[in-house]
């Protein structure tokens, strides 16, 4: 027997009213957050990896979370290597909402979220990583797919580029990424912050000739130094600064020598949570015990 013709769920006006409904809720009990489209730069067609990514735009949109008690998965883990969090959420946002706002600024046709975008959540300032994207969640209600409904991670910052103009997610780059104080001479005239300086510095062990290319990130007009972060040699090759070759700004054309180099080692601690670990590491193991698993001393 086929469907009763006189009963349709399928009408325009019902489907767009249970749209509305599902907008207004998503405002009414949702979160301001800020999608970051990850932009491929040199993709690994071996490994289809893409270390190098950049996220140089940030969209505001509501979402839902759905996690109501608190974040999922394994949560905070105390091992070896020291702290190590494995949040998880789920964010919910209308697809109506998601074109108008999102998906209509970009080029590419049919854009949806993707997996490896991340979201930012100004209420956690944190940022989670699109891991899977249901498409079909809640399965077509009033013959239609009203939502969007994605699986995230908590993100693991290794080496991505933020250019996004917003300061609370361009501060992910600033405490994580690996970074070099350069002390420039007199002959520099200043730098800003975000442009590219390269300092060509001949050939390598290969005859190759290569140059050291970074990012300005911070710069100090009194003491005429600057911070640097995305260093990387155009051969591949791991190589530092050198005080024996200038160094050539992209913007400001300043032009100078390094009058000396450091590396700021406090970064790499706090990308393995060495720091965090031994600021509170009271609150987890009494170390003045000699046996902390018996009575032995």
């Amino acid at each position: 027997m086929a469907t009763n013709q006189y009963f349709k769920n399928k009408v325009t006006s019902e489907q767009q009213l249970y749209e509305d409904l599902i907008i207004e809720a998503l405002q009414m009990y949702g979160q301001d957050v800020y999608y970051l489209p990850r932009e491929i730069v040199n993709k690994d067609k071996l490994f289809l990896d893409d270390v190098p990514s950049t996220f140089s735009d940030a969209y505001k949109i509501e979402m839902y979370i759905e996690n109501t008690e608190a974040f999922e998965g394994e949560g905070d883990l105390f091992t070896k290597f020291g702290i190590e969090l494995r949040d998880q959420a789920n964010f919910i946002v209308s697809r109506l909402r998601w074109t108008q706002l999102i998906g209509r600024r970009l080029t590419e046709k049919n854009f949806r979220p993707r997996e490896g975008d991340l979201i930012y959540l100004t209420l956690s300032e944190s940022a989670f990583e699109i891991k899977k994207v249901e498409t079909e969640t809640p399965f077509y209600q009033l013959s239609q797919l009203p939502t969007f409904r994605m699986q995230c991670e908590l993100f693991e910052y290794s080496g991505e580029d933020f250019d996004t103009g917003v300061e609370t997610i361009q501060d992910i780059e600033q405490e994580n990424s690996f970074k070099y104080f350069l002390a420039m001479d007199s002959t520099s005239n200043g730098y800003i912050v975000g442009e590219t300086i390269t300092q060509a510095q001949g050939a390598n062990a290969n005859g190759v000739n290569y140059s050291m290319t970074g990012e300005v990130s911070f710069f100090s007009d009194s003491d005429n130094v600057i911070q640097v972060i995305h260093n990387g040699a155009t051969d591949g090759l791991y190589h530092t600064w050198s005080t024996s070759h200038n160094l050539i700004a992209s913007s400001s054309g300043s032009i100078g020598k390094p009058t000396s180099v450091t590396e700021n080692l406090n970064s790499v601690d706090a990308s393995n949570q060495n720091k965090t670990f031994d600021d509170f590491e009271s609150d987890f193991l009494d170390f003045s015990e000699s046996n902390p698993f018996g009575d032995m001393q």
